[in-house]
């Protein structure tokens, strides 16, 4: 029997000439001898210690056989065919696509909206590889990556390092290529520790290891300095997203991702952040630059529409000290504009501590409708499918069923907040049991490279356990976030960026809910990262998603290679069709690259590949 690649051949040479018909000849055999191999000789150790596992062996590609069949790949890939990819110019190394400045201001773009996402601006698509600094080295595996970096590694330069004034800065120098965050034997006090000690005290805990406890899992860090609170956090066991504006000098978020940690580019100067009402149960800010009280609160509105019932909005800034008083009440007076707008917004200030005011959203649902205050008018309709619109005067989210206090919720998802977000629950712990199947099957299969016999690189020192190189995940087509739930369970010490596309069913507040880091976004547009922040990229189903929203897969294969690190891993599972066409591109890209067959009797492959370090 054909496969599907042979038919589509046939008829492509249906009543043609003799000499086509020698021509499918030639691709049909070439095709068969390219399914039952592979364009990578990486994977043999990989195989030949699963072969026992679900997943099967393949014998090695022919080189000869390899050869031949890519000159004739037209024939079978005819759209995505690319020539030639080189590798980008050296002005390209931090290329972020949809942050062009210059070209947002010859547009016409001003009062800040030039530093916005404007994708329709940047529609330049030019294949080839973006290459890695001079002097970029692979990221140090965890927990001594999350702390040390190579300085030649981001854009960001040293003197900016060095004059930074945040008050989450506590770092050093240790030597000429490498930036610390912390004091290496670890005698120092660490101010981030007791900044964030401060925080919980004065939300009325006795210390930040009791966030939890009170409710908060998840904290949106606007601005996040170079990460040191996002890093704490983590530590406590927290998701703390860090969110960030584009820099074309050098971008906080790019020193975050460096360090491993979860961060994406973001700013809501004209347009709202790419996540659902209700989603966080903190919003931090210290000394993140943003006036607040401007634009008649648009600011605070937003954050108030991301913020879930009973959350806090955690601001440092000096500047907030100095327009409020330290007479009167223990609380302090605030400015008369600041003041204004959070009571609109039904807030109440908790605490003030010299330059930190804490304040805690309402419970209430009724309280901006009540009449008790001059509030602002609610919106109309749902905003959970919102991607990047407008900043909005209204409030949002007060007549939705997920209107849950933060100290009101389950530790785990029960079968009534499933129902609240439209699951059934047969289907979500269906999804759970495949999911914790599979990591395991992953682990096996990725361990003999990234674990225990990761390989040494000309010129480097002996790796030192442990020899985990994958920090973490970009999920790019996230469901449920089920990967995420599996790879916690398994005690994995990663953490999961989960990305919901558009054109799916919306389930970024499930995933939100559940205490992940995740984002909405369009994958027929450039995902908000610097090049070289991920260290694997996965995607289940995404393929033949692409292909039912008309995006370019092509494109979308080299915007992976861009947020790929160098060395780093993809799996891909779909069909054997999309599969396929993005294994003959992936070997273009000199991405090493081997299709599985999982043997369950179905059309499903997988695809593993690992991108080379470019250098020229």
């Amino acid at each position: 029997m054909k496969s599907p690649l042979l038919n589509k051949l046939s008829k492509n040479f249906r009543s043609r000439s003799p000499f086509n018909c020698f021509l499918l000849c030639l691709v049909s055999v070439l095709v068969a001898i390219a399914l039952l191999g592979s364009s990578s000789s990486t994977f043999n150790s990989v195989t030949s210690s699963v072969k026992n596992d679900i997943y099967t062996n393949y014998r090695k590609l022919k080189e000869q056989a390899r050869s031949d069949y890519l000159e004739l790949k037209s024939l079978a890939v005819g759209e995505n065919q690319i020539k030639d990819v080189g590798v980008c110019g050296k002005e390209r190394e931090n290329d972020v696509p949809c942050y062009n400045v210059s070209a947002n201001i010859v547009a016409g773009l001003k009062d800040g909206e030039e530093l916005d996402r404007h994708c329709e601006l940047s529609r330049e698509h030019q294949y080839c590889l973006i290459r890695p600094p001079k002097d970029y080295k692979i990221p140090l595996s965890w927990p001594a990556g999350r702390d040390v970096i190579w300085s030649g590694n981001v854009k960001l330069t040293k003197d900016q390092f060095l004059s930074s004034g945040s008050i989450m800065k506590r770092l050093m120098l240790l030597e000429e290529n490498q930036i610390a965050f912390h004091s290496q034997d670890g005698m120092m006090v660490d101010d981030v520790k007791e900044y964030s000690h401060q925080i919980a005290e004065m939300i009325g805990l006795g210390s930040d290891t009791e966030f939890l406890q009170a409710g908060v899992r998840t904290v949106l860090d606007i601005g996040c300095g170079f990460g040191s609170f996002s890093a704490h956090l983590l530590s406590l066991n927290l998701m703390a997203l860090c969110v960030a504006a584009y820099g074309s000098s050098g971008s906080h978020v790019q020193v975050a991702l460096e360090r491993g940690l979860p961060a994406v580019i973001g700013n809501f100067i004209s347009k709202q952040l790419p996540f659902p009402s209700l989603s966080y149960d903190m919003v931090h800010c210290a000394q993140c630059g943003i006036i607040w009280d401007s634009k008649d609160g648009l600011f605070l509105i937003e954050i108030d529409r991301v913020l879930k019932p009973g959350g806090y909005f955690v601001l440092t800034s000096s500047t907030t000290q100095q327009q409020g008083s330290s007479t009167g009440a223990k609380k302090g007076i605030m400015s008369t504009p600041l003041e204004d707008f959070t009571k609109k917004l039904c807030w109440s200030l908790l605490e003030q501590q010299d330059e930190t005011f804490i304040w805690q959203k309402t419970v209430d649902s009724q309280c901006y409708t009540s009449g008790k205050q001059d509030t602002i008018p609610i919106c109309k309709g749902q905003d959970i499918q919102l991607y990047y619109q407008p900043l909005a005067h209204c409030i949002s989210g007060t007549g939705s069923d997920r209107w849950i206090p933060i100290h009101s919720r389950s530790d785990s998802m029960n079968s009534t907040e499933l129902k609240v977000h439209g699951v059934y629950p047969d289907n979500f712990f269906e999804d759970s049991e495949f999911w914790k199947s599979t990591v395991r099957n992953y682990w096996s299969l990725l361990s003999p490279l990234i674990f225990s016999d990761h390989p040494k690189r000309p010129g480097d020192d002996d790796p030192l356990p442990p020899y985990n190189m994958v920090r973490n995940f970009l999920d790019m087509n996230a469901h449920y976030g089920g990967l995420n739930a599996a790879l916690l369970e398994a005690g994995k010490s990663v953490w999961v960026m989960n990305v919901v596309p558009l054109g799916v069913h919306n389930t970024l507040p499930l995933i939100l809910d559940r205490g992940f880091a995740g984002i909405l976004h369009n994958w027929c547009e450039p995902f908000p990262t610097y090049p070289r922040t991920y260290d694997l990229l996965h995607g289940n189903g995404l393929l033949s998603h692409l292909e039912s929203q008309g995006c370019s897969i092509v494109e979308v294969l080299f915007e992976m290679d861009r947020i790929l690190r160098p060395e780093g891993w993809i799996i891909l599972s779909d069909k054997l069709g999309p599969i396929e066409k993005v294994r003959m591109v992936a070997t273009q890209m000199r991405w090493e690259a081997r299709v599985i067959d999982l043997q369950d009797g179905s059309d499903q492959r997988l695809l593993v590949c690992q991108k080379s370090f470019v250098r020229k």
